[in-house]
């Protein structure tokens, strides 16, 4: 059984037919991380074991996630809950790391249509995507909010941010252990109706994740 973390603020919404899609062999984790709309309960009802998170932060939700998968399934996948990722996609992402061909597999993201991705935070994404090729030679193209690595492998690194500079750091942690990163393109749908980014959806959310991930740079 393979592990699915599920960071979630406020994804109602989105819950039911992410879960009701998720494939044989992966189990969802539902890291709650203080939502308002009943998110857990509907998770609940739909099979996902819910962990719920005080601490706030896509850092905190996707720690305490990992702490909950089992230790014995051995690979466990990180996919946004806000129906943006296609369930289908993850057999595909986790099977490098199963054969052993990987130690972390990201999705590339590949908009279905303009609107599901903002030309800001595209634009955004590629720089920052660009200064990890610069920094550390590994291909990467996306901060990969969908991805799929060994659970022991992942708390090892000892990450320390619990904000919106997780994903950055983790890459960058990654390259400097040397771990072996692959990119998959994987589809990008625009979110279910009713959610809302926490970090597009707001100015604020937007400044607070840019002020996150300068300081994961500046480390």
């Amino acid at each position: 059984m393979t592990d699915v973390v599920l960071p979630c603020l406020n994804e109602a919404a989105a819950l039911p037919d992410l879960l009701r899609r998720m494939p044989d062999g992966f189990r969802a984790i539902v890291a709650d991380n203080g939502s308002a709309d009943g998110s857990p309960e509907i998770a609940r009802s739909h099979g996902a074991r819910v962990v719920v998170v005080p601490e706030r932060g896509y850092g905190a939700a996707v720690h305490a996630g990992l702490l909950a998968a089992d230790p014995a399934g051995g690979v466990v996948c990180v996919m946004d809950a806000d129906g943006s990722f296609d369930p289908a996609d993850l057999p595909r992402l986790a099977e490098p790391v199963l054969a052993g061909e990987a130690d972390l597999t990201c999705g590339r993201r590949r908009p279905t249509e303009a609107r599901a991705w903002p030309l800001h935070a595209r634009l955004g994404n590629a720089v920052l995507a660009r200064r990890i090729r610069r920094d550390t030679g590994v291909a990467v193209h996306d901060i990969a909010p969908m991805r799929a690595a060994r659970r022991d492998a992942l708390l090892g690194l000892g990450l320390r941010d619990r904000r919106f500079g997780y994903p950055l750091e983790l890459l960058l942690a990654a390259a400097r252990d040397g771990w072996r990163i692959a990119e998959l393109d994987v589809a990008y749908h625009p979110r279910a109706a009713g959610t809302r980014s926490k970090v597009t959806g707001t100015v604020r959310g937007t400044l607070r994740a840019v002020a996150d991930m300068r300081a994961v740079l500046a480390r």
